[in-house]
């Protein structure tokens, strides 16, 4: 594949990995956020994530260099002239469909649209353009510079040309791509959410600490981590709004958001990013 121009939307966790990624593989990269300073703090977090790759001896310094070099901080959304444009925006319905309308009327005619989106569906978002055709979702996991998956995912409309380029795209990233089918959740978190939603309810209810059941999904299940230790690395917000859409989308009663989890997020409690969820993080 040669070398493309992409844009990024969104800087935050997700978008800088993002970034990163692609720029570590010749491509050039436009990151943009709603402020100048979140460009600045993405780019920021790539620097560190390549210094501490060069320290480790997995990346040589001139490899670095040439990653940063790629990436230009771009703070207006107007005339891009990319081959492909990832939304990496807060989780939330709204502000993907305005995205997904100003990149549309910004971006070249021949460019992909692709959301970065972990349950929203593809087709609602391609439905917002007039190319609905050439919207695709493109779901990288965290951090996305170690985990190898992404879910590529069609709307409806989306193209067999639309999805072999984003395919082709993640495999030239070094990632496994695995197409799935546009439905609440999609694969990985219809499987994920549902279980840190119990998780929340286990402590809820009382039948255990939120170290006992860390400890027993952790040692009984061999999971790397538990689920609540997850949830705060996720962010609750997140957590809570990828319930939503699963509990909007199927209209079943098991994917009710836990209440704790609610009262968390109303609290600001919503994990490591802010210093507090189901742990207290220093700092």
């Amino acid at each position: 594949m040669q070398p493309l121009r992409i844009a990024v939307v969104g800087a935050g966790q997700m978008g800088a990995g993002i970034a990163q990624v692609a720029a570590q593989s010749g491509h050039t990269v436009l990151l943009n956020d709603r402020e100048p300073a979140l460009i600045e703090r993405g780019i920021a977090t790539i620097r560190k994530n390549l210094e501490r790759a060069v320290e480790k001896g997995k990346l040589a310094g001139e490899v670095r260099d040439a990653a940063l070099a790629r990436i230009a901080a771009t703070p207006a959304l107007e005339a891009l002239d990319v081959d492909l444009a990832i939304e990496a925006a807060t989780e939330h319905l709204k502000t993907k469909l305005a995205l997904f309308q100003t990149l549309d009327r910004v971006c070249a005619p021949r460019a992909v649209l692709a959301s970065n989106t972990s349950s929203i569906s593809i087709t609602l978002l391609g439905g917002a353009t007039q190319r609905a055709d050439r919207v695709i979702g493109m779901h990288f996991m965290n951090p996305v510079p170690v985990m190898a998956l992404v879910e590529v995912i069609r709307g409806i409309v989306t193209s067999q040309e639309t999805f072999d380029f984003t395919d082709t795209l993640a495999r030239q990233m070094g990632k496994t791509p695995v197409e799935v089918r546009d439905f609440p959740g999609f694969v990985a978190n219809r499987v994920l959410l549902p279980m840190i939603n119990e998780a929340i309810y286990a402590v809820y209810e009382g039948v255990a600490s939120v170290e006992a059941v860390d400890t027993v999904m952790k040692l009984g299940m061999n999971h790397p981590m538990g689920p609540l230790t997850l949830a705060d690395f996720i962010g609750l917000d997140t957590c809570l709004a990828i319930m939503e859409v699963l509990h909007d989308g199927f209209g079943d009663s098991k994917y009710r958001p836990c209440p704790l989890l609610r009262q968390y997020v109303a609290a600001g409690w919503l994990g490591r990013k802010t210093g507090r969820g189901f742990y207290t993080y220093g700092g």
